[in-house]
Formats: C-alpha cells, structure tokens, sequence
C-alpha cells in the first residue's frame, strides 16, 4: 500500500468523524466486517455497513479478497496512509471540517495514550519521544519543512518492520 493525495469527493466522505475512525482502525488493525466494527465503535451492523459504503464509493476503503461470504464482506483500508494539502482543495468549509475531525480523533487518541503510560514498558518509553518545540517559519518555511519531514518519513516507510509497533506523527501549526 501507499500514501494517497485526499481527492475532494474523499474529503467529503472523511469530513464525517465515524468515517475517518473506521479508516484508521482498518489501516491499523486490518480488516474487519461491519458487524465487527459495529460492535468495537457501538454502532449497529447497518450503521457500521452505511460507513462502509461510504468508504467505498470514495475509493478509501476494497473488499478484502478471500475472506467473507455472501453474507459477509471483509473491508480493508485501500491505502496505508493519507495525506492533505489544504492548498489543493476549494470548498474551505469541507477542509475546515475534516481538519477538526482529524485534530479532536487524535486528541482522543493522546487521551488513550496518557492513560496506557504507567502501564507502558520501559523500551516503549526509551524509544518514544515527546518534543515540545516551536519553530517561527512562514508560509514557504513551512512548505520547505513539510516536504523534508514527508521525504524522512518515506524513507523510514519503506523499512521492513512489524507491523504491530507503530509511531504517530502529527505536525501541525496554530492557526
């Protein structure tokens, strides 16, 4: 799999918050059914089943092959990664709301993560970093940045690895 551009039509689908947690848990847990999903997210299957949809018909989500049945379909994440520039898109509304989707998903995320940490094992917290950092670049400063941290982050992505231990980067500015 490989990092997808956010066309708009899949910026429409994402603006909806389910939406954009079932992608990332198929991203990272694999693939699932909608009465699975349904189950780890309290949605009934034909909710769950809706998203899914949904999903599909953006190109963000494939049956998996050889697993299911007629009854039974399988979803996998059709990439393992998305990326967003804001700059490509027009509608500013639909870009405004799947930016606060995305930023109150992770801070969700960094909840669970600050509840886990006195559980975390000791080699978790020596190869984690937390860097609270500013740094005053403009428009172009931050353009140039961005594309150094993606070209980094490529790289690292092409390691093999297990695919059970991940790290998130978020990297953002105020507004």
């Amino acid at each position: 799999m490989e990092r997808d551009e956010l066309s708009t039509a899949q910026l429409r689908v994402l603006s909806h918050p389910m939406r954009l947690a079932f992608l990332r848990r198929l991203r990272e847990q694999g693939p699932a059914t909608s009465r699975i999903l349904g189950r780890e997210f309290e949605l009934d299957s034909g909710a769950a089943s809706y998203h899914l949809r949904r999903l599909e018909a953006g190109g963000l989500v494939t049956e998996e092959p050889g697993m299911g049945t007629q009854r039974e379909r399988w979803w996998r994440a059709a990439a393992d990664a998305l990326q967003f520039d804001a700059a490509e898109h027009e509608d500013d509304a639909m870009t405004r709301q799947y930016m606060q989707s995305t930023v109150l998903m992770n801070a969700e995320e960094l909840y669970r993560v600050a509840a886990d940490l006195p559980r975390a094992d000791a080699a978790w917290l020596a190869e984690s970093a937390f860097i609270d950092l500013r740094i005053p670049l403009d428009g172009p400063g931050r353009r140039a940045l961005r594309a150094e941290l993606i070209a980094v982050i490529d790289r690292h992505r092409a390691a093999e690895g297990d695919p059970t231990t991940q790290i998130r980067l978020q990297i953002y500015g105020r507004p």
